[in-house]
This record gives C-alpha cells, structure tokens and sequence, in this order.
C-alpha cells in the first residue's frame, strides 16, 4: 500500500471481547497522553470488531507504546499493534476521510490524459512495428526472389568450362 501512516494512532489487533475502550485507555495510557481510542462496531452484534485504534498526543508515545504492546497480551490475548493507516472513502482516488471525495480531481485527469497518452504511443510503437516486420518480409521476399533471377556462380561456372572444352 502507498499509503502514508499516522505516527500517533496505533492500530490494535486481537481484542478480546470483554476489552471496550476504557480497559485499552488503560492498557496504553503509561506510555503517554492518550489522546482517543476507539472500538468499531459491528453493526450485526454492535459488539466491537477484535480491534481498535489508539491515538497518542505525541508520536514517541505512540512508538513506545507500539514497542512495549506489540506481542503483549491482554485479557488472555496476544495483541498486534502497529502504526494505523488513514481512514478511506469509498469512491476517492487517495482516499483520505478528511478530503472531500471530489479534492483529487485533478490527479484524477492527469492520470487520464497520461494514460490516454500512453495508449496512443502504445499504438504508434504497435503500428511502427508492424510496418518495419512488413517491410523486413519484402526485403527478404525480394532477395529470394533475386537468388532465383541468378544464375548459381557454381552453374555458371560449370557451364563456361563446358563450353571452353567443346
């Protein structure tokens, strides 16, 4: 993925389902100001998903926590904890939850016209190609058939000293 990380929300796997977000503000709150957690819900069962997401005031909070809780277990659960990936919008280019879906417009039609672009080279190469192979099959027709106009210089020689001795 090319997306960019937030240093200061951690994403937290493997959630045990007695955990909600006071437990987790308080399994994260030694390593520094925490800033928000939350759960998502399923929204069948509206219990939360096995995961959450822990925002820290400070990034070298966040990486501490991310050292000490990765692999550390909680209410009898091993936790995965990594740097968190922004929010996407469905139909976005980029994507970002914060922009509105129309703000990458305009990568959106540079892309276009660079791929529009790439197609029509893609047809001049294809187009220049089949024009040198029909060209090269000429060539070759030609020097075949040129082969067949001469006499073979073995032939020719055969026949000279045939007509020397008589």
């Amino acid at each position: 993925m090319n997306q960019p990380v937030q240093k200061n929300t951690l994403y937290v796997g493997g959630l045990s389902e007695e955990v909600d977000e006071k437990i987790l503000h308080a399994a994260f709150v030694p390593f520094g100001e925490v800033k928000d957690v939350k759960t998502p819900l399923d929204q069948a069962t509206q219990k939360h998903r096995s995961f959450g997401f822990v925002t820290f005031l400070e990034r070298e909070d966040a990486a501490a926590a991310m050292d000490n809780m990765d692999g550390a277990e909680l209410f009898g659960r091993v936790l995965t904890v990594n740097y968190a990936f922004p929010e996407r919008i469905k139909g976005g280019e980029q994507g970002w939850a914060a922009q509105p879906i129309w703000a990458d417009a305009d990568t959106w039609f540079e892309r276009q016209q660079q791929e529009e672009e790439m197609k029509r080279l893609q047809a001049e190469h294809s187009a220049a190609m089949k024009e040198a192979e029909k060209l090269h099959r000429e060539k070759v027709a030609a020097e075949k058939d040129g082969e067949k106009d001469e006499a073979d210089p073995m032939a020719a020689a055969e026949a000279q000293a045939v007509k020397q001795s008589s």
